[in-house]
C-alpha cells in the first residue's frame, strides 16, 4: 500500500537558516577579508547646503597607510553615468543628477565630497577627518511647504524644488467631494523615519584586471538590480560583473537601493588594483542611507448620513530629499493605488507633488507607500465615525467590500485578486474582547479615571507581489516584475534550488524547501536553497514589496512542473506503462490502480543521471528552469486592533492588548508568517509611538543617533494575539499573497486611533505621529483650552 506523504506546506517547519545565524557561523560583509584588502572611508563635511570652494587633500594623503584620496574631479573618467534612478513616473519629471561624489555643491548632511583609501579602517577614517573642505554656506530648507516657494532652489539646473506632479486621474463622480451629505476633511503628517537595519550597509569589491572581471559583495536586497545598474554607472561589462549578497542583516527597504559606496568601491578596486572594503557606521547610516515616509496628506471623505462612504480624495506632498535614489518618486505612486482600502467606494482621487529638500533622500521603507495610504484612510474613517457618532467597527463593517473569489475591479482602477474582509474583522473583534473593553472604557470615563482606555482599529488592504511587467512598464518603471527559479535533482537524491529572490531575514531557505518538498516528494532537509549570487542564480529580480513568495515562490512551482513532465515520461518508461496510466500521488509517480508500482523523483533523477536506459528523445539529467511574470498583483488584507491606556496627566501611552488577524492567502510556514507579523507590528508601533527623524532650522539632523532617535526594545513592544483567515489568491497556482509588510501597514493607524479614542471624550481629535507623552499631553491641554 502506498504511504501518504506528510504535507510540508502549512507546517511550522523550524527555519533552516537559524543554526548558523545563532551560532555565529553566518557570513556578513564585516566578517569578510581578502588578501591585499584596503579600506575606504567617505568624507562627509559638516555642511547641509553649501557651494564647494576647495577640497584640500594633501594632508590626508600624506598620513600613514593612506593609499589615495579622491574627489569627484579625480574620478571623472571612471563613470559611465550617474547613480541609477529607474522610475521616472511622468514624462515631465525633473530628475536631479546624482553622482557618487558631489562636484559643485553639498545638498544634504550626508553628501560626500571625497573618499579615502587606506591600509586599515582606522587609517582611512583618520585621513577622512583630515580632508579640509572650504565651502560657502547657503540657506537650507527641509520643510516641504517652504521648499515649494523656491526661495532656495537646491538644484539650479532644475529651476524649482517641485520636481514631479503625478495624478491617478480619478474615478467615479468627483462632485461628491463637494456635494455629499457628509464631508470630512483632515490633514495628516507622517514624519521621516530611519530604517535602522540591525546590520548597517557594507560592501567589498575585488577586480581581476587581466580578465576585466569584478566581484562586489554587498549587504543589499537587490543583487541582480545592482548588477545591471552598476555595470552602466561604473563602465563595466555586465557579463564581467558578479554581485553577491551574503547573509544580510535586515533591510526594510533601505537596502533596496544602489548606493554611491558600492559604485566607488568598484571603481577604486579598478583604480588601485586591490580589494576595497567599506562598512557603514550607525551615525553615518542615519544621514547617508535612505529615510522613509516624510509625507503630508490632505484627505476628503464623502459619505451619506448613514455612514456609507462614497469616495476618498487625497492630495499628498512627498519629501524626496536632496536627490532621487533608485525609486524615490515611485513610492508615493505605489500608495496611490490603495487609497480605497478594503471598502466598496465609487469615487476616487489621488495626486501628489514631490518636493526636493536639503535632507537625506527618501525611498522605500517597509510597506513603501502602502503604510502611508493606510494611515490616512484609517485615520479618516475614524474621523468620519466620530462625526456621525457611530461605532468605528460597525462603520467599517458597513463599508467593507462584499466577498469575491475572482479578480474584481476596485475604485482605484486595479483588479484585486480575491477578498473576504468581514471574517477578519469579526475574528479580531472577538479576540480583542472589543465589547468588554468598550464597557470598561465607559466606566472609566464616568468615574473620571486618570488613565483612560482607547480602542483603535485598522482594516487594511495592500498591493503585493510587485510584478506584472506590463503594468510596471505602463507606470514607466524601468525594470520588469518577473522572477526566476532553477531546480536541479541530483543523482544522490538531493535537490538544489536556485532562486532569484534575495532574502535578508524572510526565511526563504525554509519556505522554498517546503514548496519543493511538497512538489517533488523530497524531504525538506534534502533540499538546499541557493540565493543572492548573480553567478549562481543569474535570473532574478530580488526581494522587496512582499513579492518573494508570490513571484519567486511561484516560479518554483512552474520549474517543478517542467521537471515532473520529464520525470513522468521516464517513470512511465521504467514502469512499462503508458504516460496516461501514471499519476502523481503521495510524493511519487504511481500506476493508476496499482499505487505500489511507483517511482520517486530521487529514483528518476538517478536514472536521468546515468542515462543507461532513457526513453528516446529524453535528455540526461533532471532539472527545470522557469521565469514567472504574474498576471496581477496579490492583495493581502486584514484587521488589527490596538487597546491602549493613556495617562491623562502625563500623556504616557501603554498598549494593553494588540490583536492582528491577517489574510495572506495560503500560508507556507505559519511560524515564519507569525514572525513577519511580529516584526512588522513592532515597527508599526515604533512609528506610532517613538520614531521621528527631526532636523533643526539649519537642516542638521537632530536625531542623529539612537540616543535621540528612539528605537523601542522588546520591553516596549507588547505581546500580540495573532490569527489568520485564508482567501487564496487567484493570481497564482499556490494561492499565496505575501505577508512581510502587513504589520507595518496596519499597526500605526490602529495605535494612533486608540490614543485618540481614549481622549475623544475630552475633545481630542488629533494626535500626530509619534504619540510621545509630550505630544499627547499637549493635545489634551489644547482640548481643554490651554496654550499647549
Amino acid at each position: 500500500m502506498a504511504m501518504t506523504q506528510e504535507r510540508a506546506i502549512g507546517s511550522p517547519v523550524l527555519r533552516k537558516e537559524d543554526p548558523e545565524l545563532l551560532t555565529g557561523q553566518a557570513t556578513f560583509i564585516d566578517n569578510m577579508t581578502l588578501p591585499g584588502m584596503a579600506w575606504m572611508a567617505m568624507v562627509r563635511p559638516p555642511f547641509v547646503h553649501a557651494k564647494i570652494d576647495s577640497i584640500e587633500t594633501s594632508d590626508a594623503a600624506s598620513m600613514p597607510g593612506v593609499i589615495g584620496v579622491y574627489t569627484a574631479a579625480d574620478l571623472e573618467g571612471e563613470w559611465g553615468g550617474p547613480l541609477p534612478f529607474v522610475w521616472p513616473i511622468t514624462e515631465d519629471i525633473k530628475v536631479p543628477v546624482h553622482w557618487p561624489l558631489t562636484k559643485d555643491k553639498i545638498r544634504f548632511n550626508g553628501d560626500a565630497v571625497a573618499v579615502v583609501v587606506a591600509e586599515t579602517r582606522a587609517q582611512a577614517k583618520d585621513a577622512a577627518e583630515a580632508v579640509t573642505v572650504k565651502a560657502t554656506r547657503l540657506p537650507a530648507v527641509t520643510d516641504m511647504e517652504e521648499a515649494m516657494k523656491d526661495e532656495v532652489v537646491i538644484h539650479e539646473d532644475l529651476g524649482t524644488n517641485v520636481v514631479v506632479h503625478w495624478s491617478h486621474g480619478g474615478a467615479g463622480d468627483q462632485g461628491v467631494f463637494d456635494t455629499a451629505p457628509v464631508i470630512v476633511k483632515e490633514r495628516y503628517h507622517q514624519p521621516r523615519l530611519i530604517p535602522n537595519a540591525i546590520e548597517p550597509r557594507g560592501c567589498l569589491a575585488m577586480s581581476i584586471p587581466a580578465q576585466g572581471e569584478f566581484t562586489l559583495w554587498s549587504a543589499t536586497q537587490i543583487p541582480h538590480v545592482v548588477k545591471v545598474t552598476l555595470s552602466g554607472t561604473c563602465n563595466i561589462a555586465e557579463s564581467k560583473l558578479r554581485i553577491i549578497a551574503p547573509d544580510v542583516g535586515g533591510g526594510f527597504g533601505s537596502k533596496l537601493n544602489v548606493y554611491a559606496e558600492e559604485a566607488l568601491s568598484l571603481v577604486l578596486a579598478r583604480r588601485t588594483g586591490r580589494p576595497i572594503k567599506w562598512i557603514e557606521e550607525r551615525t553615518e547610516n542615519y544621514v547617508a542611507t535612505t529615510h522613509g515616509r516624510g509625507v503630508t496628506h490632505d484627505v476628503t471623505v464623502a459619505a451619506t448620513e448613514e455612514g456609507k462612504i462614497l469616495g476618498f480624495k487625497v492630495e499628498e506632498l512627498a519629501d524626496m530629499g536632496a536627490y532621487f535614489q533608485l525609486l524615490t518618486p515611485g513610492i508615493p505612486e505605489l500608495g496611490g493605488w490603495v487609497y480605497m482600502g478594503p471598502y466598496d467606494t465609487q469615487s476616487y482621487w489621488f495626486e501628489f507633488r514631490g518636493i526636493v529638500t536639503n535632507a537625506t533622500p527618501t525611498d522605500a521603507y517597509r510597506g513603501a507607500g502602502r503604510p502611508e495610504a493606510t494611515y490616512v484612510l484609517e485615520r479618516a474613517v475614524d474621523a468620519l465615525a466620530r462625526r456621525l457618532a457611530k461605532d468605528p467597527a460597525e462603520l467599517r463593517r458597513l463599508n467593507l467590500h462584499a466577498p469575491f473569489s475572482e479578480a474584481t475591479a476596485f475604485s482605484s482602477g486595479l483588479s484585486v485578486d480575491s477578498g473576504n474582509y468581514e471574517p477578519a474583522l469579526d475574528r479580531a473583534l472577538e479576540l480583542a474582547d472589543y465589547h468588554q473593553f468598550r464597557k470598561e472604557q465607559q466606566a472609566r470615563r464616568e468615574s473620571g479615571d486618570v488613565k483612560q482606555i482607547g480602542i483603535g482599529l485598522s482594516t487594511y488592504i495592500e498591493m503585493c507581489g510587485l510584478a506584472p511587467s506590463q503594468i510596471l512598464g505602463a507606470l514607466r518603471y524601468a525594470a520588469g516584475g518577473w522572477d526566476g527559479a532553477t531546480i536541479e535533482c541530483l543523482p544522490t537524491g538531493k535537490v538544489i534550488v536556485k532562486t532569484g529572490t534575495s532574502p535578508h531575514g524572510q526565511g526563504h531557505v525554509t519556505s522554498w524547501a517546503q514548496i519543493v518538498s511538497d512538489g517533488l516528494g523530497v524531504p525538506v532537509d534534502d533540499i538546499e536553497v541557493l540565493h543572492g549570487d548573480t553567478a549562481i542564480t543569474p535570473l532574478g529580480m530580488d526581494t522587496y514589496g512582499s513579492r518573494s513568495v508570490a513571484v519567486g515562490g511561484v516560479a518554483l512551482h512552474f520549474a517543478m512542473e517542467k521537471i515532473k513532465a520529464k520525470a513522468r515520461t521516464i517513470a512511465a518508461h521504467e514502469l512499462e506503462v503508458s504516460e496516461d496510466d501514471v499519476e502523481w500521488a503521495d510524493g511519487a509517480f504511481r500506476v493508476k490502480g496499482a499505487p505500489d508500482k511507483a517511482k520517486t523523483i530521487p529514483e528518476i533523477a538517478f536514472s536521468a543521471w546515468h542515462a543507461h536506459a532513457l526513453p528516446g528523445g529524453v535528455e540526461p539529467h533532471l532539472n527545470g528552469t522557469a521565469v514567472y511574470d504574474p498576471p496581477n498583483f496579490t492583495w493581502p488584507a486584514g484587521t488589527h486592533i490596538c487597546v491602549s491606556e493613556v495617562d491623562t496627566e502625563t500623556g504616557a501611552v501603554e498598549i494593553l492588548n494588540y490583536v492582528a488577524v491577517d489574510d495572506c492567502g495560503v500560508v507556507i510556514n505559519p511560524q515564519i508568517v507569525e514572525g513577519q507579523i511580529h516584526g512588522g507590528v513592532a515597527q508599526g508601533i515604533a512609528e506610532a509611538l517613538y520614531e521621528e527623524a527631526l532636523y533643526d532650522e539649519g537642516g542638521n539632523l537632530i536625531t542623529s543617533s539612537m540616543t535621540q532617535y528612539l528605537v523601542p526594545s522588546a520591553m516596549e513592544i507588547p505581546s500580540m494575539t495573532l490569527d489568520r483567515t485564508e482567501t487564496p489568491s487567484t493570481t497564482n497556482p499556490l494561492g499565496v499573497k505575501g505577508i512581510g509588510e502587513a504589520g507595518t501597514i496596519a499597526a500605526p493607524p490602529a495605535v494612533i486611533n486608540s490614543v485618540i479614542d481614549a481622549l475623544s471624550h475630552l475633545g481630542v481629535t488629533e494626535v500626530g505621529k509619534p504619540a510621545t507623552p509630550e505630544r499627547v499631553w499637549r493635545a489634551i491641554q489644547r482640548a481643554k483650552g490651554g496654550a499647549a
